[in-house]
């Protein structure tokens, strides 16, 4: 068994966890083998262990130190997945110790932070059964896509907590507030003809690209009156644009992605669904909407006890905002509130050679662990 943080992290790192829907690296079942380790290395008399399937082999991992008798709870929630890890330059999976840095894929996001969570929680067993505050761990599958597993935990354990500490590369400042997100594709249909005679056909490419000129303009005006004091206004970006087989073809179809940012008060206005609908219906556009996926942001109070008890366990830690989203915005729509907070940089998730500063561990753990005590008092 692991002897340090330190060697937590590396059994980690080891155990490849890419999530099954990136097609850009190794998929399989490593959520579940992740799961899995931690259940054997948490499980005993002091903690009952759980795996709670979301999809298929693809479970999230709940541990509780103490009995469901009623006392408030909180949890630390790192996720189990990664990130493919394709065109990386380093061994992924070899968790190296190399000029004071473990490198392998998951070194930041998230098994850092899981490490770190993991081993204060270890160095506070003594304390955790008779708390007044209940610390439960939990580990999502699927953050990397979909982010089914908070989903889940929100629509059927959200009753039982009180405050989320969701485990990010946040170089130990805490995100408490972020913008969430609207994935879309929009499409438009025209009539195939040959290129000779295009008065035959109508072209879905031109009736696209037309649409989106019209669209753009009308959305960047209107995303400017969502406006946060911290995160800023919500933002449009049209990201893809497909369409068309030959040149000498008359394109029947043709599909655009484009992605809304939505702070707080877009999402309390109804969403960017239902702006985007509403635009399109507005302006008479040919378009169609499929596969939109909309994710909320999040907003936490400054003033939350849980907060300040985590921001006063350490000098210098800063709240903070974020420009992405994770599971913290779905367990905060379902009214836990939520932070996220952990050792490593986000300007290493997801690299070709990411790694964490061993340091930055250590005083993650350091972190965490004068938190949990703070708890117990």
């Amino acid at each position: 068994m692991p002897q340090s943080a330190v060697e937590l992290l590396q059994h980690l790192i080891r155990i490849p966890s890419v999530n099954p829907d990136d097609q850009s690296g190794i998929a399989g079942d490593g959520e579940l083998a992740l799961a899995q380790c931690l259940a054997q290395w948490l499980e005993g008399p002091s903690c009952e262990v759980f795996l709670d399937e979301v999809k298929p082999g693809r479970p999230n991992l709940i541990a509780r130190f103490a009995p469901m008798d009623g006392r408030p709870r909180i949890l630390l929630g790192p996720h189990l997945d990664t990130v493919g890890v394709a065109n990386m330059t380093i061994d992924p999976f070899s968790a190296e110790i190399r000029d004071g840095k473990i490198w392998g894929r998951g070194a930041s996001d998230t098994k850092g932070p899981m490490a770190a969570m993991l081993w204060a929680l270890r160095e506070n067993a003594h304390l955790l059964r008779d708390m007044p505050v209940a610390v439960d761990f939990v580990a999502f599958m699927a953050e990397e896509s979909g982010q089914w597993g908070s989903k889940h935990f929100a629509e059927h354990h959200a009753h039982h907590y009180a405050f989320a500490v969701i485990g990010e590369p946040t170089s130990l400042d805490i995100v408490y507030t972020t913008k969430g997100s609207l994935w879309a594709t929009l499409e438009a249909r025209g009539k195939a003809a040959h290129s000779s005679m295009p008065e035959k056909g109508e072209n879905a490419v031109m009736k696209l690209a037309r649409a989106l000129g019209s669209l753009e303009k009308y959305l960047q005006l209107r995303l400017q009156a969502y406006e946060h004091p911290v995160l800023g206004h919500s933002t449009v970006n049209i990201g893809t644009f497909q369409g068309g087989t030959r040149a000498n073809i008359v394109p029947d179809y043709a599909q655009a992605q484009l992605d809304i940012r939505i702070t707080p008060q877009l999402h309390q206005q109804g969403g960017a669904l239902l702006l985007l609908e509403n635009a399109i219906r507005e302006m008479a556009l040919p378009l169609q909407i499929v596969n939109a996926h909309e994710n909320p942001p999040m907003e936490t109070s400054l003033d939350h006890r849980v907060l300040r008890s985590l921001q006063d366990s350490r000098k210098g830690t800063r709240t903070v905002s974020a420009p992405w989203y994770s599971d913290a915005a779905h367990l905060s729509r379902a009214g836990i509130p939520s932070i996220c907070i952990g050792p490593g940089s986000i300007d290493q998730a997801h690299t070709e050679d990411e790694f964490i500063k061993i340091d930055d561990l250590l005083a993650g753990v350091e972190h965490f662990s004068r938190f949990i005590s703070k708890l117990a008092r």
